[in-house]
């Protein structure tokens, strides 16, 4: 048995191969297959099965099209309803690949349908554990009470995470790998491990919180306690994962392209992937910046944060030779049918930003509107400026009626990345200028 890990690091997720005697089986695979078909041909391997562990939130999985590529059997519980073609999956099944032997265990908490798929061959035993278990954490259980074809309050699942981790995991060996979904970083948990993709379930008995000895109601309240926030997206994901995506490619196809764009619908919504510093100096008027300017920026997070899954927008990018990657990473969230259009800016100048009086702020805060969009967990570590209203990021969009105009206003976040598009929204919702993005310059202020 021999197993590889994927790794997608803007949204912390993993994702797995397993080759035993020619065949090879998938879990949790991400929206492009491309790199597993490569490393099947690689390894002169046949694709035969892909298994889900649950509908993922955060993430859109390929499982669909890699079935009518490959012909590979689809598996996940029963309890998904899946409205692909699968084999049930679940707690008693069994599914042999070459000298592998893969059964489920049913483990409800991160969602009332996940599964935690056991592979053993010889002496060697894998655990893919979806969201349930984590390096050093557990699934958030607040994700399923509005979507998914199972829907569950987040006190039921907590309870029912207590259980699974009480109780599915007892039988298994002390030696057994843990591959989960997820690392540091994902908004999936709020405590994984930053210093490990994969563990053993001993050094998880050991060292994960949620193996103490604790009862039920210590172990829900800690583990409602203090989640993180959940994008506009994450309900439509799960709906997407169900269902099954469309073909990657075909789905971009259908994109058009227009470039050197000098004049745009009023009032439509564009975003801007740019850097900050591109976009200050000429914009569309009333777009949004969010940047993608490095492989690991969180712009899908951010991007299924600030718009809405019925949302239609525009994308601006920054060079034709980007275009088709910002569509793929758009398609990872599964918002590439929310794009109208990939545009590039023309020659002319529509809009500048006006600059920004970093040493008059300095000295004269009080003269200026502070707004803070880091999430609610990073305030509660303390504010850089006392006066600051807080709004985060997320919220922004809906919220933004809430900030006075009568001053010039001043964007801040953690270290600047999230500034630059939350001043870009105030400027579009507030429709005023003087709106100022404190970008990295909040380091003198920490």
């Amino acid at each position: 048995m021999k197993i590889k890990q994927f790794e997608y690091k803007p949204l912390s997720h993993y994702s797995y191969a397993i080759i035993s005697d020619g065949k090879m089986a998938l879990v949790d695979p991400e929206r492009n297959p491309m790199q597993y078909y490569k490393y099947a041909e690689e390894n002169d391997a046949e694709i035969v099965a892909v298994f889900e562990t649950h509908p993922h939130a955060d993430f859109v999985s390929s499982h669909f099209q890699i079935h009518k590529e490959t012909g590979a059997t689809l598996y996940c519980s029963e309890k998904t309803g899946a409205e692909y073609p699968h084999s049930p999956f679940d707690e008693g099944d069994e599914v042999r690949m070459g000298n592998t032997i893969f059964k489920a265990i049913n483990t409800p908490g991160h969602s009332p349908d996940s599964i935690t798929i056991v592979a053993t061959e010889e002496n060697k035993t894998a655990l893919f554990t979806g969201d349930t278990l984590f390096v050093g954490d557990v699934g958030r259980p607040d994700l399923r009470e509005k979507a998914g074809h199972m829907k569950a309050k987040r006190e039921e699942l907590a309870k029912l995470m207590y259980d699974s981790i009480q109780n599915k995991f007892t039988d298994l060996p002390d030696n057994a790998y843990v591959y989960p979904a997820h690392g540091a970083g994902s908004l999936c948990g709020k405590g994984m491990s930053e210093d490990a993709s994969s563990s053993t379930l001993g050094n998880e008995r050991v060292g994960n919180w949620a193996f103490k000895k604790q009862t039920e109601e210590q172990f829900v309240n800690y583990l409602l306690e203090s989640q993180p926030f959940i994008p506009h997206y994450f309900g439509y994901n799960v709906n997407v994962n169900k269902n099954g995506a469309k073909n990657l490619s075909t789905a971009l196809g259908e994109i058009p392209f227009r470039l050197n764009v000098n004049n745009f619908t009023k009032d439509a919504l564009i975003v801007d992937m740019r850097d900050g510093s591109e976009f200050k100096k000429n914009h569309f008027p009333g777009s949004i910046n969010i940047m993608a300017t490095s492989e690991t920026s969180k712009f899908e997070t951010w991007l299924g944060s600030v718009v809405r899954p019925e949302e239609k927008f525009h994308i601006v990018v920054d060079s034709v030779e980007n275009a088709e990657n910002i569509l793929q990473r758009i398609a990872k969230i599964g918002y590439e049918v929310n794009v109208k259009t990939v545009l590039t800016l023309g020659s002319e100048v529509l809009e500048k930003s006006i600059g920004f009086n970093l040493e008059d702020f300095k000295n004269n805060k009080d003269a200026y509107t502070i707004v803070d969009i880091r999430n609610e967990s990073e305030v509660a570590e303390g504010k850089f400026f006392e006066k600051a209203i807080t709004i985060p990021l997320y919220q922004l969009r809906e919220k933004a009626d809430e900030i006075p105009t009568d001053k010039p206003i001043v964007v801040h976040c953690a270290g600047g990345y999230r500034s630059a598009a939350g001043a870009s929204i105030l400027e579009r919702e507030l429709n005023v200028k003087k709106v100022f993005d404190l970008s990295d310059a909040v380091e003198d202020f920490k």
